[in-house]
């Protein structure tokens, strides 16, 4: 079995493929040696919004067993042995995916990877900018002279790792809006059209991601979301298919 446009057969593919894996991932173990010997500085500056939030007599964290700070530590080492090797394991996708690409396709794959870096960085330094100061202040405000926060490294951890991935990944939109009009799924007048309904699916979408009830912190997630769409949209009418094999007049509208 060949490939179509590089002629190689599959098991040359996969050769390729655990090639790039490898080096991924000694670039990977690399970054996490680097980020593990100032894990608890990264872990400083990750817990940072919440110190600021807490009252002065408990602006600290604890640890409720004996291997949690290692296993803490080890996590935030690795995740910046990711970052850290993030444009090393963005070159081995592209490298891969390259050869099978004609050469206006790989100007628009390597634009459209390095545009979801930048934007998953984007969502990423909102959350922890933005959002976290907020957020953990309303958390917080449920303490009083009876209720004390204790709140312990892995559970801040799992918790911020988590709203910054989330807003990481949410901000991909404009590049998921772009990729399917390129493909002819969707076209910019289409999702006009469903603008309301892509508003309700943002704001449950934002209730559910965000760790607070109120409306204001939600609305931290939801308003860059629905410029995140219009941007969307404008990619979608410059970059998109202008014909489309569906009725447009009999998709739903609203």
């Amino acid at each position: 079995m060949t490939d179509n446009k590089t002629g190689l057969p599959l098991t040359a593919h996969l050769r390729e493929l655990r090639k790039r894996l490898i080096i991924s991932s000694i670039a990977t173990a690399i970054g996490f040696a680097i980020s593990y010997y100032y894990s608890d500085r990264l872990y400083a500056l990750l817990i940072a919004p919440l110190v600021s939030a807490l009252p002065p007599e408990a602006s600290y964290l604890v640890f409720t067993g004996v291997a949690e700070p290692f296993f803490v530590y080890f996590k935030a080492g690795l995740l910046g042995g990711i970052v850290l090797a993030s444009p090393v394991i963005l070159y081995e996708i592209w490298a891969f995916a390259a050869p099978g690409l004609y050469s206006k396709e790989r100007v628009w794959f390597a634009a459209v990877v390095l545009a979801s870096f930048i934007l998953f960085a984007a969502g990423v330094f909102f959350a922890y900018f933005a959002v976290f100061p907020f957020a953990f202040k309303y958390l917080l405000s449920f303490s009083t002279v009876g209720l004390r926060p204790m709140i312990s490294m892995s559970g801040y951890f799992s918790l911020a790792t988590w709203m910054l991935l989330a807003f990481g990944a949410v901000f991909q939109l404009p590049m998921a809006m772009l990729v399917f009009s390129m493909t002819g799924l969707v076209n910019a007048r289409q999702l006009i059209r469903w603008w309301r309904y892509a508003v309700v699916v943002i704001l449950i979408a934002s209730s559910v991601l965000t760790p607070t009830p109120d409306v204001f912190n939600q609305m931290l997630m939801a308003g860059p979301l629905i410029v995140l769409y219009v941007l969307g949209v404008v990619l979608a009418a410059i970059f998109g298919k202008k014909k489309f094999p569906v009725d447009e007049g009999g998709q739903g509208g609203g």
